[in-house]
């Protein structure tokens, strides 16, 4: 709705009267939600029904084997009452006793579901790999990025990056005070940031959080799960990524190696971390298209008039800005990442692997004593004791038991891996304690919640990424305490993201992954109504008070944005985490 506004006017500028057409008797129709891929053979499964909160008729469902004679029923029975959530009223039906591999539907009344898959490897192939043959390289900073006969971007930003103005407020919130807090003066060419990292998402800067934290998954990745994977040739010294062209090299281990790169360049030129690296005008900022050409790749000579080219300088104002800041806390989380990819690249690339462990060290020394929040400062010690054994680091995490065991959800998921290397008996107990504790709560909320089998309450902003944050820290508190911590947590954020979410948008939040999945994304070809395969949505969003709502719309960033260092990332590890445990069974 448009209007004009009526010269100086200063209330009540515009009034229109909405009068709402209504369907007499109308009522929602039942959505059924199941994953877009399918399941293990053993996994737990459950199909959601979404009815009118009016609608409190539990019908009968039936499942059906697509065989070659055509549908088989193999299953048919009453839906169980879960109750109200937001607006809908929900039923379950939990079919886990079928296990015969297949593809498999399910009708509920009128409405039949997409076929999906049951067999222990629906996760093998065709669901992890796009986000590592695909957005991955897409997303690559300071590379000419190829697949075939398409070129996803051209080599971008050579001209990295003019350190940032001073008392400054940029329009993406990074922030400047009266210091750049290194030898660099206010627009003065920072050199090392002209390789590595990987733009974040829909923008093209370069955020420290998103860089680590896309090492750090990928790092546990490869020691969980022995990630070793090569679909990828990729040349740093050419600059150059060639999509669907194997070079002999883990794909992981290089892209780990290309935002180290990044981070550990800009810690060595400085003395320290960056903020973040980022372009210094609206009309960069805003640029849809090929991240080529957002600069004119050529490092900026204010001595030369605009537009003036001389020994490959240019006077064109246009290179990005690197910005600092005191952050303890972001530095001891980066501190982490470090210290984890020390240990993953020590055998591919062992200079990088010294330097990582060497600056971790560092930052951690200058971080720790500063921060107020425990939380990084106790997954960082964790990466540390693991990545040199010190003995110092283990008493200190020993010393910091209260604060640990006051926040569990936060603090407790990374020292599972090095639980066992501590021999203070009272500590372990204690820490024992307060994850059944805190378990308990998990599998109570899990159960009253919602009912899709996580912890959730939707909010304004979609709830994916969240929840796969939720599923990763609960794989690493199942590793450690099995005892206490189910699986079907970390499963159930799984599914979750593949399709078993609330609303009657049912896609798989996995763009390219699932029979129906999100193919049109707030990532940098949003304005081509597209996608890039593996990169992974916000997912539902609520609108007040309890509509959730998915559009299929590409500039809602609130439901359909990528993201770097944990959405994309977190999704890899649920869906290695739930084959791996299939692969058990």
């Amino acid at each position: 709705m448009r209007g004009i506004i009526p010269k100086g006017a200063t209330k009540n500028a515009l009034e229109w009267i909405v009068t709402p057409h209504v369907v007499k008797n109308w009522l929602y129709e039942p959505v059924i939600q199941v994953s877009q891929v399918g399941y293990g053979t053993a996994q737990l499964k459950q199909v959601v029904l979404e009815q009118d909160a009016r609608d409190t008729k539990a019908s009968e469902i039936e499942i059906f084997r697509l065989t070659e004679n055509g549908k088989t029923r193999v299953k048919k029975s009453k839906v169980k009452p879960w109750g109200n959530f937001l607006r809908y009223q929900y039923m379950t039906y939990d079919f886990s006793d079928i296990r015969e591999p297949g593809m498999y539907q399910i009708q509920y009344r009128d409405k039949i579901s997409h076929a999906f898959k049951i067999g222990d490897d629906v996760l093998s192939r065709h669901a992890w790999q796009p986000t590592l043959e695909y957005f991955l390289p897409v997303q690559m900073c300071h590379m000419r990025v190829n697949e075939k006969y398409r070129v996803w971007h051209g080599i971008d930003h050579l001209d990295d990056a003019r350190m940032m103005p001073i008392n400054f407020n940029h329009i993406d919130g990074y922030l400047s005070d009266g210091s750049t807090r290194t030898k660099f003066k206010s627009e003065d060419r920072v050199p090392g940031l002209d390789a590595g990292g990987w733009h974040d998402a829909g923008d093209y800067d370069l955020r420290v959080e998103s860089q680590i934290g896309t090492v750090w998954l990928l790092s546990s990745m490869v020691e969980e799960f022995n990630l070793n994977h090569d679909a990828t040739l990729i040349d740093q010294q050419k600059k150059l990524v060639e999509i669907h062209q194997a070079d002999g090299m883990n794909d992981a281990l290089q892209q780990i190696e290309h935002g180290l790169l990044s981070v550990l360049g800009g810690y060595k030129s400085m003395g320290r971390l960056y903020r973040g690296i980022i372009e210094p005008t609206i009309r960069q900022y805003v640029l849809l298209g090929d991240a080529m050409v957002q600069t004119d790749n050529l490092p900026y000579d204010p001595s030369l008039k605009e537009g003036e080219i001389k020994n490959g300088k240019s006077g064109n104002p246009d290179d990005r800005w690197v910005f600092t800041e005191d952050n303890p806390e972001r530095e001891l989380y980066v501190a982490a990442g470090l210290a984890s990819a020390a240990r993953t690249l020590k055998d591919y690339n062992p200079q990088m692997s010294k330097e990582a462990l060497q600056a971790a060290k560092e930052i951690y020394a200058i971080a720790a004593p500063k921060a107020k929040k425990m939380d990084n400062r106790i997954f960082a010690l964790a990466e540390l004791i693991l990545s040199t054994n010190d003995d110092k680091y283990r008493q200190e995490l020993i010393s910091l038991k209260s604060a640990i065991v006051g926040n569990v959800e936060e603090n407790v998921w990374p020292i599972g891996r090095v639980i066992n290397s501590i021999k203070d008996q009272q500590f372990v107990q204690d820490i024992d304690k307060a994850v059944a504790d805190y378990q308990a709560q998990v599998r109570e909320r899990a159960k009253t919640e919602s009912p899709y089998g996580v912890p959730y309450k939707p909010n304004i902003w979609g709830a994916g990424w969240s929840i796969q944050e939720f599923g990763v820290k609960q794989y690493f508190f199942h590793k450690s305490w099995p005892q206490h911590t189910t699986t079907d947590s970390f499963v159930n954020a799984l599914n979750f993201i593949l399709g078993v979410h609330p609303g009657v948008n049912t896609q798989s939040f996995a763009s390219g992954v699932g029979a129906n999945s999100a193919l049109v994304a707030y990532g940098v070809n949003r304005a081509d109504w597209s996608y890039i395969p593996g990169g992974v949505i916000s997912g539902t969003a609520l609108i007040r008070p309890d509509l959730p709502e998915l559009k299929i719309w590409p500039f809602f960033w609130q439901q359909t944005e990528y993201v770097m260092g944990g959405g994309e990332a977190n999704y890899m590890f649920l869906a290695l985490a739930v084959d791996k445990l299939n692969q058990k069974k």
